[in-house]
């Protein structure tokens, strides 16, 4: 297998997530053993930031990026869509610190990037080929990567909530299931959290387009699937993992978040290297 990066530039526009603002980010073709990496057009000298386990330095409600004194922020939709394109080599550029929520999934990052085209390079890929069992867990929560030939992700999402509960989904991550059965699925809130998140300057950018949004009583908008959570979850996972690499195995997770999931990529990255 060959490395790859996109045959062309694809532009997105929008708003953070979580910092309301208004950003433009460029993905363009990278060279071989680039890397996926953020420049920072908006700051002096323009630093770039290498999308690697080892530059994760927070996890709350998104997972951040921090290098050369810059830090990026909710990288995960984006990343969720470039590992299942394996996309091996992209430059990033974004003039804010978060890239655009879109619609709170990743199917607009998909089908953007998948209709420019990728490319194959001249240099071989370094896949990450799990060959013996990882585990990362914290009280009730655990995430397990386990030999396969191929991505699969297993995943148990509990919430004690009457309209979510125990939600399961099992999918082999391939283009045409992520596209059908994951991509989509948005991102979601509770009613009663949203000021506090607020208040601590996170969530500014969603709307009820972009966030499914439950309280004690109902859904505030309609639901993609009936699980939408747990296939969100199932997302994030893959933007998180992305992170030590191209990843061939089979990951089985209850409850995890980007925490554990941050976690488990840099054990494995500092394993394979």
């Amino acid at each position: 297998m060959r490395q790859t990066t996109i045959k062309d530039e694809v532009f997105f526009e929008g708003v953070g997530l979580h910092s309301g603002k208004n950003v433009k980010m460029k993905l363009k073709p990278a060279s071989i053993d680039s890397g996926i990496f953020f420049k920072r057009i908006d700051l002096p000298n323009e630093p770039q930031i290498k999308a690697i386990a080892e530059n994760v330095t927070a996890t709350i409600r998104a997972t951040t990026l921090e290098e050369n004194g810059a830090k990026v922020y909710t990288i995960e939709h984006l990343m969720s869509a470039l590992h299942v394109l394996k996309i091996d080599n992209c430059e990033i550029e974004l003039n804010a610190e978060e890239p655009p929520v879109m619609m709170g999934n990743s199917i607009d990052f998909f089908e953007m990037i998948k209709a420019v085209g990728v490319v194959e390079q001249s240099a071989e890929r370094r896949e990450i080929i799990i060959e013996k069992i990882y585990r990362v867990e914290e009280k009730n929560k655990f995430i397990i990567a386990l030999p396969s030939n191929e991505l699969r992700i297993s995943f148990t999402s509990i919430n004690p909530h009457k309209l979510i509960g125990i939600q399961y989904e099992d999918f082999i991550i391939d283009e045409e299931n992520y596209k059908k059965e994951i991509a989509p699925a948005r991102t979601i809130a509770y009613e009663k959290e949203i000021e506090g998140l607020r208040s601590m300057g996170l969530g500014l950018g969603g709307t009820l387009e972009n966030v499914i949004v439950y309280n004690d009583e109902r859904w505030l908008n309609n639901l993609i699937y009936d699980d939408e959570l747990v296939r969100h979850k199932i997302l994030d996972v893959i933007g998180d993992l992305r992170l030590c690499g191209i990843i061939r195995g089979h990951i089985i997770a209850a409850a995890s978040g980007h925490a554990l999931n941050t976690k488990l990529s840099k054990i494995i990255s500092a394993d394979f290297k």
